[in-house]
């Protein structure tokens, strides 16, 4: 059902997904400038978020762009905590800051961001969650590209901080700078579609009637997806942007955490319909609807920890029994561009009802650190020793076989051979703290067409990087990534400059290093 409202003069058609009355809301404090001269708006959704909230509030203060030039909205959806408190302080303070709360809980992150939308009186709008925050330079960042490019949309990278580390997240989004491209060229654009380091033209989202679906889970997705569907470019970058917050402390207050698996699997379920009712190109539907069966519907469906450890695992394989069906009115075979050969094998177990061999093959994958690889024809296959022929061999797009390193003087040179059908998109070298995303280093690479590989480059060119252990990875397909294989330890240890770098065997046999 649509209805139309009215709010500060800007008419909006609302998606209403049920019967049930919406929750009115209250704004405790509005600027009383009519000419709005900020530059962008920041909206943030509300619920039990004291803990970091704080830090996220600070996040927007001290930005590069300028707090006076961010007009920032905080929806408290009915907290039970301090977060209301804290929330009408900073208000009576600021005049930028605007602070609304509903009378009632919505249940959802989606009604908050659809009121901060519509309360936006900036050219700019961005989403930051109340327990994530914001890199100083990030707005002022995301706000210059769009200025410079008139883009609708520009994406930066976003950085997942848990009790280990940092890693980054959607590396697709960011791993390379990007003006005025389609957003259908990028791989995989439709793989990550939370609302973290993203900014989106204020005008573009009103004209176009895009709004936050009222769901508990998957609303950022459909939200994302018709975003993108409807730019006809968007920008990148590679700078950090948004740092989404998994520490243990946020674990009973994220939304997330209150869903299980198969609720989920409904709400995605839910986004498939809408997607295909929307009659999108076929080849954008395709990819849309394939990565929600894969990842959504195939993978995280199996890999949840209460799928590995109940004893009713029926329940999951009767569920994707009926996921399996929903696809049956499409027109193509939606594993037909998985991602992942393994997924695919996982489909075809549970539709041949071998869930024993199913449930085995995700244990394995889970714990066997070191899998075994063979080359057949020139290409990868990844062996799985209790399936028969059918299954025992699922081929690999890419995969990189260590041959020999070693050092001479400033300069470190490894030779490996690349096999797959990917091997003609390797780009570059990318050698990345194990535990710190920020330190990363790009290098070049050369592959010759029988697919051999050479690294090379001088170690004072790793001069900022601090002690600790990396990765280094072959990047391929602009952003996927790989280690090289190495099966035989053969550790080099070469002093240079008051400085140690070894390369070493990893516990997953890979190339590694250590800087100290």
């Amino acid at each position: 059902m649509i209805r139309k409202y009215k709010l500060l003069d800007t008419t909006l058609l609302k998606k209403i997904y049920n019967s049930k009355k919406q929750p009115t809301y209250t704004i405790h404090k509005h600027s009383e400038i009519k000419e709005s001269n900020y530059l962008v708006t920041v909206i943030t959704p509300v619920y039990n978020g004291e803990t970091f909230l704080k830090k996220s509030i600070e996040s927007v203060m001290n930005q590069t762009l300028g707090f006076q030039n961010i007009e920032y909205i905080l929806i408290d959806d009915c907290s039970t905590d301090r977060s209301k408190e804290i929330l009408n302080d900073f208000g009576k303070i600021h005049d930028n800051v605007i602070v609304v709360s509903l009378d009632c809980n919505s249940g959802t992150p989606a009604r908050p961001r659809n009121i901060g939308v519509e309360l936006a009186t900036s050219p700019y709008i961005t989403f930051l969650d109340a327990d994530d925050w914001l890199d100083p330079n990030g707005l002022q960042i995301l706000y210059e590209i769009l200025e410079e490019t008139g883009d609708p949309y520009v994406v930066g990278k976003t950085i997942r901080v848990d009790n280990v580390g940092t890693q980054v997240v959607g590396e697709h989004q960011s791993c390379k700078e990007r003006r005025r491209v389609s957003p259908i060229s990028i791989p995989h654009i439709f793989h990550h579609l939370g609302p973290t380091a993203r900014m989106i033209r204020t005008s573009f989202i009103k004209e176009q009637q895009i709004q936050f679906p009222e769901m508990k889970f998957a609303e950022d997705k459909q939200f994302f997806i018709d975003v993108l569907t409807s730019c006809k470019t968007i920008s990148t970058t590679t700078k950090p942007i948004y740092y989404v917050n998994r520490l243990n402390d946020t674990k009973k207050t994220r939304l997330t955490n209150q869903t299980n698996i198969l609720q989920k699997s409904n709400y995605n379920l839910q986004v498939v319909r809408y997607i295909l009712n929307r009659k999108l190109d076929i080849e954008i539907e395709k990819m849309i609807v394939n990565r929600i069966y894969e990842y959504d519907l195939t993978r995280r469906l199996f890999t949840t920890p209460h799928f590995q450890n109940t004893k009713l695992k029926l329940l999951y394989f009767y569920k994707y029994k009926q996921i399996l069906k929903t696809a049956n009115k499409l027109a193509y075979d939606f594993t037909e561009n998985f991602l992942q050969p393994i997924h695919k094998v996982i489909y075809e177990l549970i539709r041949e009802r071998r869930y024993k061999e199913v449930t085995q093959l995700l244990e394995w994958e889970k714990t066997m650190k070191v899998k075994e690889v063979v080359i057949k024809n020139d290409k990868p296959y990844l062996v799985i020793p209790f399936l028969e022929e059918k299954y025992k061999y699922i081929p690999m797009p890419i995969f990189f076989i260590f041959k020999q390193h070693y050092c001479q003087g400033n300069q470190y040179i490894l030779h490996f051979l690349a096999y797959g059908d990917d091997a003609h998109s390797i780009t570059e070298v990318l050698i990345r703290d194990l535990k710190n995303a920020h330190y990363d280093y790009v290098l070049p690479i050369t592959i010759k067409e029988n697919g051999e590989g050479f690294i090379e480059f001088k170690l004072d060119s790793l001069k900022d990087l601090p002690p600790s252990n990396y990765s280094i990875y072959v990047r391929y397909n602009e952003y996927m990534k790989m280690n090289i294989r190495q099966l035989i330890k053969n550790e080099i240890k070469h002093h240079y400059e008051n400085r140690e770098f070894i390369f070493y065997h990893s516990v997953y046999s890979n190339v590694a290093l250590k800087i100290k």
